[in-house]
């Protein structure tokens, strides 16, 4: 972090002072700093220099911002600002006193099953405020999870999530660094929903309960492979003293298929606080008691109260009729021209003016051709007469103009066009839609739109959307995989930004591991992120298929 120690002291945007270096990352550089401006500690975390130019880096890096300002809840790092123009590329976040999840385990290994509840519904609550607005984490991991001084969690680090209305890109590199945690599909390439952070946060229970990995092994690739095609070993059988429905939620939660998972976090987190009360009872998830059943009740309290309240309307009435027909002053009677108010500034002086004869009542509506606080119209109708006698008043219903309705433009980079034109609309503006062939955002996505983002604008504007028309299609040429242990073959499909499909072993006089056979033959050019190929590896002489005879 030497390097980095050259910026304490400079100022970010005129605004933000560098005062200490705090972390540091593949990627990125996090700086403490003062906010000039709010008067408060930040913290800024900078994309490395040697990534500046590195597109990949920085869609990453504008991701993580993108998806952390869409959300707000108190176990997320909240996200103030972002800057990305010209070599310096940095985000301010709110800054955090306290350590990771990972470095609290260092120091307390197992965690209690307290402990691991109280982390856990946290967690969940974060991930279940994410999923609802579309934002999948693809990367929880302890080194994620924030723990404050008061024992609050902070989920961090969106910088892979998937975002809604964006394609998913598969970060080959990113995912290799979290394999512990990955999800079967995200090791495979496949696609990808709330489920699979379901998946990782089962991983990290499971870490968290036994003090152990699910899987591990000499190298990532056999733990990739062990992700997708092993099961783990029961937590159970590791240590004794789990109690069962921990263990069924861990494991329900690290199921293969994701149709066999919970599948919100909001259902995790129902089941989990019923295990907390009775952690010794198996849990039985083939019971739906998620749902909140409306006790029944007579309703003859509701009917009576309803004729009561009727009832006195009625006596009510009569008096103020009787009232008014034999009681009223006639002698006092008098006709008032009502008061052409329409065109006047409504104000408490106005109001005063019009004398003790009226009664106003104001109703207050958007009108963008007609400045704030002039009266649009009135009821009854200027000149109109009404009699009134005694201490009777006229009523006065005066409509003001509140001007144009106003709000502040959100961020619709990389929104659907479709989806961004139909809320646009629907909220009252004019949209114009503009294509830009771009290298990186994929077609039919939003670029940017004018005004920009965070501009105050006035209902009936036309928003200007700058529509990405196409991605450059990048290509690459499929590695010749044959005869290479299945570790480097599943790094020269890394290098080559090509996923992998089914992995299959068979008996063999090769030595166990070896890439026997591959479904897309060497030196065929494919489009990148986009192909898979299916494996045939050697499971040695005496390998025996697990499946055979059932």
């Amino acid at each position: 972090m030497g390097k980095y120690s050259e910026y304490v002291g400079r100022l970010f945007d005129r605004r933000y002072k560098i005062e200490e270096v705090i972390g540091s990352g593949g990627m990125a550089v996090v700086f403490r700093a003062f906010d000039t401006l709010m008067s408060r500690t930040v913290a800024v975390k900078m994309l490395r220099e040697e990534f500046a130019d590195d597109e990949g880096a920085v869609r990453r890096f504008i991701n993580e911002s993108k998806a952390v300002a869409m959300l707000s809840h108190q176990n997320i790092v909240n996200i103030y600002d972002v800057s990305v123009r010209d070599n310096l590329k940095f985000i301010v976040m709110e800054y955090i006193e306290g350590i990771t999840l990972k470095s609290y385990m260092s120091e307390h290994g197992r965690l209690s099953f307290s402990e691991i509840c109280n982390f856990t519904e946290q967690i969940l609550a974060a991930l279940d405020h994410a999923h609802s607005r579309g934002v999948v984490h693809r990367d929880i991991k302890p080194q994620n999870i924030m723990i404050l001084d008061d024992g609050s969690i902070k989920v961090t680090d969106f910088g892979i999530a998937k975002l809604p209305s964006a394609q998913t890109v598969t970060e080959t590199d990113k995912a290799i660094g979290t394999v512990y945690y990955i999800s079967p599909e995200q090791a495979s390439g496949r696609k990808v929903d709330a489920r699979s952070d379901i998946y990782s946060l089962g991983a990290l229970l499971y870490e968290l309960a036994t003090g152990t990995l699910p899987f591990d092994s000499e190298n990532t690739v056999s733990i990739a492979l062990m992700q997708i095609n092993n099961a783990p070993k029961k937590p159970r059988d590791l240590k004794h003293d789990i109690p069962v429905g921990l263990e069924t939620l861990i494991l329900t939660a690290m199921e293969k298929n994701p149709a066999d998972r919970f599948d919100s976090a909001a259902r995790m987190l129902h089941y989990l606080q019923k295990m907390r009360k009775h952690p010794g009872r198996p849990i039985d998830l083939t019971k739906d008691t998620a749902r909140i059943r409306k006790k029944g009740g007579s309703m003859l309290p509701i009917i009576l109260g309803v004729l009561s309240a009727f009832f006195l309307c009625l006596i009510v009435a009569g008096i103020v009729v009787v009232n008014t027909l034999f009681f009223s002053g006639k002698g006092d009677a008098r006709v008032v021209s009502v008061e052409n108010c329409v065109g006047a500034i409504c104000s408490t002086e106005f109001i005063e003016s019009l004398g003790p004869d009226y009664t106003v009542d104001i109703i207050e509506v958007h009108d963008s051709s007609i400045e704030k606080g002039y009266i649009i119209s009135q009821s009854p109708a200027p000149y109109e007469e009404r009699r009134i006698a005694g201490t009777q008043t006229v009523k006065l219903v005066l409509t003001v103009s509140l001007g144009a309705q106003q709000s502040v433009l959100k961020n619709y980079t990389l929104w659907d066009s479709r989806e961004a034109e139909i809320e646009l609309r629907s909220a009252g503006f004019g949209v114009k839609i503009l294509e830009q062939a771009h290298p990186t955002i994929p077609d039919g996505l939003v670029i940017s739109t004018h005004p920009i983002d965070g501009v105050t604008i006035n209902k009936g504007d036309v928003i200007i959307l700058y529509v990405s028309s196409g991605e450059t299609v990048e290509y690459t040429y499929v590695p010749d995989l044959l005869n290479k242990n299945e570790a480097d073959a599943y790094n020269l499909l890394l290098q080559s930004k090509i996923g992998i499909g089914t992995v299959s072993y068979v008996r063999s006089t090769k030595p166990a591991g070896t890439v026997i056979s591959q479904s897309i033959k060497a030196g065929d050019r494919v489009p990148v992120t986009l192909t898979k190929i299916n494996v045939v590896i050697s499971g040695g002489p005496n390998y025996t298929d697990p499946t055979a005879g059932n």
